[in-house]
């Protein structure tokens, strides 16, 4: 079942009846209600809205990925359930006690499928592609030789042009950039949570003061996805254009694009519990890889 993913950027009160999310304004009588059952992602613009704590803990029985926004109506911060998988504690105990080798050994195969699915981005968009190809190739145990920042720049390049900079900080095409990183990392965070993972343990990132280092691993091959819609927002309005309401609706839809993964196609919030529960099974030597996503 595809959860909804809903996007409120006016000052509604939030709450809690019969299992439903209702949705009152002061400024008019009409009540929207939603199934909690329904929902998957819940983006909190307004920072007028009020949100009542049954709700609240409604939406995490659920394991709803509640984002809040802040004064520039850009994500900042997540409600997750920590309770959404039954054997958590085995899953826990096995990510904690993973090795070194197999840390490296997974990292290497993430960064081959994101530079891969960088390639087949850029062949999708009829630009040169082969150069990421051979450095997906060259891939060491931990990308040892850091091939993937090589492959970052002809990348980012190729796609936006010699005068980009992928910076978080400039407010152009960057923001579009930004806000489907986030909406993806969320989606992430999410389902490693439905997979009994513990989103802070990464296989390469080990920031400290991250929270979502395992998520911000495990979204490496996906981030093609958000490229080819911010791409086409960028072909239409320009390099410099900046986020607005619209777009940001379009880069919801990357959680229900479809997807390649495996034999089948699925949507990209599917295909990531897929990815999430497959790395859960090579931490307890079911499998010896991530399932990952093939670019289309």
């Amino acid at each position: 079942m595809i959860k909804r993913t809903l996007f409120i950027s006016t000052p509604y009160k939030l709450s809690l009846k019969n299992n439903q999310m209702l949705l009152g304004s002061k400024d008019t009588d009409n009540i929207y209600s939603v199934p909690i059952e329904d929902i998957g992602f819940l983006i909190l613009e307004d920072p007028r809205i009020i949100v009542t704590m049954p709700l609240i803990a409604a939406l995490n029985s659920q394991n709803v990925a509640v984002l809040f926004c802040d004064q520039k109506r850009m994500p900042t911060s997540m409600l997750l359930s920590l309770e959404s998988n039954n054997i958590q504690n085995e899953t826990f105990r096995l990510q904690v006690a993973s090795t070194i080798p197999l840390n490296k050994r997974l990292w290497k195969q993430t960064i081959e499928q994101k530079i891969k699915n960088q390639a087949l981005h850029l062949k999708k968009q009829s630009l040169p592609y082969q150069q990421l190809v051979n450095h997906s190739q060259k891939v060491m145990s931990d990308d040892s030789t850091n091939r993937e920042g090589i492959a970052a720049r002809t990348y980012w390049n190729t796609l936006m042009g010699d005068t980009f900079i992928r910076n978080r900080e400039i407010e152009n095409s960057n923001t579009l950039f930004n806000y489907g990183y986030i909406i993806l990392r969320a989606a992430v965070a999410r389902a490693l949570v439905g997979s009994g993972l513990l989103p802070t343990l990464g296989i390469h990132h080990h920031n400290r003061y991250n929270a979502y280092c395992l998520a911000d691993d495990i979204m490496e091959p996906y981030r093609p996805y958000v490229d080819e819609l911010v791409y086409a927002i960028t072909q239409e309005k320009g390099i410099d254009h900046t986020i607005t309401k619209e777009d940001k609706v379009t880069l919801l839809g990357v959680l229900t694009c479809d997807v390649k993964i495996g034999k089948q196609k699925r949507p990209l919030m599917n295909a990531l519990s897929q990815t999430t529960a497959s790395l859960a099974k090579c931490y307890n030597k079911e499998l010896n890889k991530i399932t990952y996503p093939i670019f289309e």
